[in-house]
């Protein structure tokens, strides 16, 4: 009933108790054994040798899991509250079966108690059980007698004298209940109660694990900085002739008696002033967004100064449209008609989409000759839009017909590939300085998550005009230079670009060099090649396909660029001649202008 065994039977010459025991989940860190007195053993004593004496040689733990291999449990730190002389509790596993732990048997008739603790807590898992085995190895026959076994997840169990508890301790727990006082018992309640195993404690333990969850979960989320109005606004002054040190007449905040007020029951301050830009009761917030994106449709704004909508911006082109935009974009009507869908205000979607339906937009960007000579930069939409893409796009586009675009959407930065040594003198201290590139999707992902230095721009982007984020740029110039050919045709991202969409041209387009150039030709341009566009690609394609035959080594480094592997079905100078070709179609000006 106390939870103590007491083998029986014949009593072999050496034997070995194995106990196996559930283990609830959390820790386990050791085993205090309690060898007990029994009328039933030789002397009743402690050990089942004729005097009542017994030697053990090893002790041995193992956590079993629910699923996978035993976890074995070194056993290092032994203590006992009694050992016999010359038979110390050290002597257990050190690896002399010539010795071990005795009790002195014939004399001995009391409790004994030993801890046998491992350096640190093991982790238990659910549905975990551990086994305890206990070896009489030394002496014929010197088995333990009567034993209980107890288990405990503290790491910080004592080693002075008695097994984890202190003298005092040990004392009150030898006395009977009712021989205890009221203030001993309350001594014994307070001690188990700060370092025992109890409801209370776990319940502890749980919540400062939550807390530290808590704290990691907030630790990981990005923070900003956030602005606070104060109680009381800082008073403001006319200046005379703006002299800080002249304070005239006393102003207080409003906005521009020309535009609407704020609306009833706003504050009147940044919060109050970010309400009303948003209202739709006026035309500024919603003329400087449809312009933008007007620019980013056509090339150039109704204001052509989309940056400066101030008193030295250029006059709009087409003053009514722009108005009339405005209106749609803050408080449709026309606009959800047009867009095929109930539009809300402010629908950017839905802008974008009434633009690009209407009749302007879908135009040819072809015109007679004197029509661009008349109206070069087309402010009067009589052709649609023609302009060279943004390098964003031109990396994602060259990406996605290749069919190695990652279309995954958000995570942290990616490292595309770079030039060696590009950011190594503008970053020399910095974490820049050994870049190195991702091995994996990061070098497929979309340009808007390429990680991005404000003083160390990705070289490629620039190169296609991309401003360098040192100060705020809402307007990118535009150019064509002989360097951005040169990345199109030589930057490893364009170069396995092209052997990737040679692929697709070989395995999508037929078995004919016109199917398959047509093919590419589709992917890049969206449209069919004519004839003399065709008979130009062949030509080039059949040239080639001769020049890798007679070099199969150039055929093999050029289709190797980059970290995908070429496909290894596919000959090595057919891909390759069709890989320089699938290039020049990256390059084409069709495919990096918007046409």
């Amino acid at each position: 009933e106390d939870g103590s065994w007491l083998p029986g039977g014949k009593n072999p010459v050496h034997d070995v108790y194995e106990i196996e025991s559930t283990l609830a989940p959390g820790a386990f860190a050791g085993i205090l054994l309690e060898c007990l007195p029994d009328a039933r053993i030789p002397n009743k004593s402690l050990g089942r040798y004729s005097n009542g004496n017994f030697v053990l040689t090893r002790v041995e733990a193992e956590i079993r899991p629910s699923k996978g291999k035993p976890v074995p449990v070194k056993l290092t730190r032994r203590v006992a509250d009694y050992s016999q002389k010359g038979w110390d509790i050290s002597f257990v596993n050190n690896g002399n079966r010539k010795n071990g732990w005795a009790v002195n048997g014939p004399t001995r008739r009391k409790p004994i108690k030993a801890m046998f603790l491992a350096d640190s807590p093991i982790k238990v898992s659910k549905d975990g059980k551990l086994v305890v085995r206990f070896f009489h190895e030394t002496l014929n026959q010197h088995n333990m007698g009567r034993f209980r076994l107890s288990l405990t997840a503290d790491k910080g169990a004592s080693l002075d004298g008695k097994p984890g508890l202190s003298p005092e301790i040990s004392s009150l727990l030898a006395k009977a209940e009712d021989a205890l006082t009221p203030a001993e018992s309350a001594k014994l309640e307070k001690h188990f109660k700060a370092t025992a195993r109890n409801p209370a404690t776990q319940a502890k333990s749980k919540v400062a694990q939550a807390k530290k969850a808590l704290d990691t979960f907030k630790n990981s989320m990005p923070s900003t900085m956030i602005m606070k109005e104060k109680a009381q606004p800082k008073d403001a002054f006319i200046l005379n002739r703006g002299e800080y040190d002249q304070p005239t007449d006393k102003v207080g905040r409003n906005l521009p008696s020309v535009l609407p007020p704020l609306p009833e029951g706003e504050p009147v301050n940044r919060l109050g002033l970010a309400r009303w830009l948003v209202s739709g009761e006026h035309p500024l917030t919603a003329r400087v967004w449809v312009n933008r994106m007007w620019e980013r449709l056509f090339g150039f704004g109704i204001v052509k100064t989309s940056e400066n909508f101030g008193s030295q911006a250029e006059w709009p082109m087409h003053p009514e449209l722009l108005d009339w935009l405005a209106v749609e974009f803050a408080k449709p009507t026309v606009l959800p008609e047009v867009a095929g869908k109930p539009s809300k205000p402010w629908d950017m979607k839905g802008m974008i989409k009434f633009i690009m339906l209407s009749k302007a937009y879908r135009q040819s960007s072809s015109a007679p000759e004197e029509l661009y000579h008349k109206d070069p930069e087309n402010r009067l939409l009589a052709r649609g839009p023609r302009f060279r893409l943004t390098g964003e796009l031109v990396r994602d586009q060259a990406l996605a017909v290749s069919g190695l675009l990652i279309p995954k959407i958000g995570g942290p930065s990616t490292r595309p590939y770079m030039p060696m040594g590009v950011w190594s003198e503008t970053n020399r201290y910095g974490n820049l300085k050994n870049y190195k590139a991702d091995t994996g999707e990061g070098l497929y992902r979309r340009s808007m998550y390429t990680i991005w230095k404000r003083t160390a721009a990705p070289p490629s982007m620039l190169l296609f005009d991309a401003p360098n984020r040192e100060i705020c740029t809402p307007k990118r110039s535009r150019t064509n230079t002989p360097l951005q050919a040169l990345a199109l045709l030589n930057e490893v991202t364009y170069v396995e670009a092209a052997r990737a969409l040679a692929q697709r041209m070989m395995k999508e387009g037929g078995d004919t060099p016109d199917s398959r150039l047509t093919r590419g030709f589709r992917l890049v341009a969206g449209r069919t090649p004519d004839q003399e566009t065709l008979a130009i690609l062949k030509a080039g394609l059949e040239r080639r396909k001769k020049e890798f035959e007679q070099e199969p080594e150039r055929a093999k480094a050029l289709i190797n660029q980059g970290t995908s592997k070429p496909d290894s079905s596919i000959d090595a100078t057919e891909l390759a001649a069709y890989s320089a070709t699938a290039s020049i179609l990256l390059n084409l000006d069709r495919v990096i202008t918007k046409d």
